[in-house]
């Protein structure tokens, strides 16, 4: 629940009229609270199956999903826990875990930006030059973006291992190779995953890859280069970009 709705709630039950009430508060039929949601269903046009509150919950996790948010934030907003998937993300904290979510749940809605590719993590390393430093974020899927800034905005933005920060791709910068094998080239950033949606359009091809932990990335070709390349939908292929095509977010 975000915290401004727990704080209304707690302040108006800590009103004195509802003293009385406290010890038997939320004491309430499920099957009543059900048929409300039913009927909010159909007034709004829905069949009665689909106001269902586990249904409601389902839709919200699959909207947050196809919205690019890391699949482990979404099981922190919705409130599940599963052991295996816990291990896999050791790296993170619960309180790394709640700060994500709590910026989705605050932010998702009101980011302004044109870059189509999010990656969420901490700072995992800083190699600093004399001019510029590469920082390298680790993902909640246990990916490392690495990105190239100066040491004036490294000092900017106070970043330090293990500060949560967003790093940030535009879809033009992103290459795809249509090969079996990781490609070798200058690209520090080289992801593999499943091409799960072409559009073509008159000059160019949009291209969403879907990697391992459930990222979204989008990459931007000319149409001449998607038919060259030759990719099709469930195709498995590689995702590259440069270190200086990522921009870090402090939030």
């Amino acid at each position: 629940m975000p915290d401004p709705v727990f704080n209304e709630i707690w302040s108006a039950l800590s009103d004195p009229a509802f003293k009385e009430f406290l010890t038997r508060m939320f004491r309430i039929d499920p099957g009543h609270v059900r048929r409300k949601f039913y009927e909010r269903a159909v007034s709004c046009g829905f069949s009665p199956a689909l106001g269902a509150p586990d249904v409601i919950r389902k839709a919200r996790g699959v909207e947050l999903i196809q919205g690019n948010v890391p699949l482990p934030v979404v099981q922190q907003i919705l409130g599940h826990s599963t052991p295996n998937l816990a291990a896999s993300y050791v790296k993170f904290s619960d309180e790394d875990m709640r700060q994500l979510a709590n910026y989705f749940i605050d932010k998702e809605t009101q980011k302004k930006t044109s870059a189509r590719n999010m990656f969420f993590g901490k700072i995992s390393a800083i190699r600093k030059g004399d001019i510029q430093s590469s920082v390298d974020v680790l993902t909640i899927g246990d990916y490392i973006i690495t990105t190239v800034i100066t040491n004036g905005s490294l000092e900017r933005l106070c970043l330090k291992p293990g500060l949560l920060v967003t790093a940030e791709v535009k879809a033009p910068w992103v290459l795809l190779e249509n090969s079996e094998t990781e490609p070798k080239c200058s690209a520090e950033n080289r992801l593999r995953g499943t091409v799960s949606l072409i559009h073509e359009g008159e000059i160019t091809t949009e291209y969403v890859i879907r990697i391992s932990d459930g990222t979204s990335l989008c990459a931007v070709t000319s149409r001449e280069t998607g038919s060259r390349l030759g990719i099709r939908e469930n195709d498995s292929v590689w995702a590259l970009f440069n270190s200086f095509a990522v921009v870090l977010h402090v939030e």
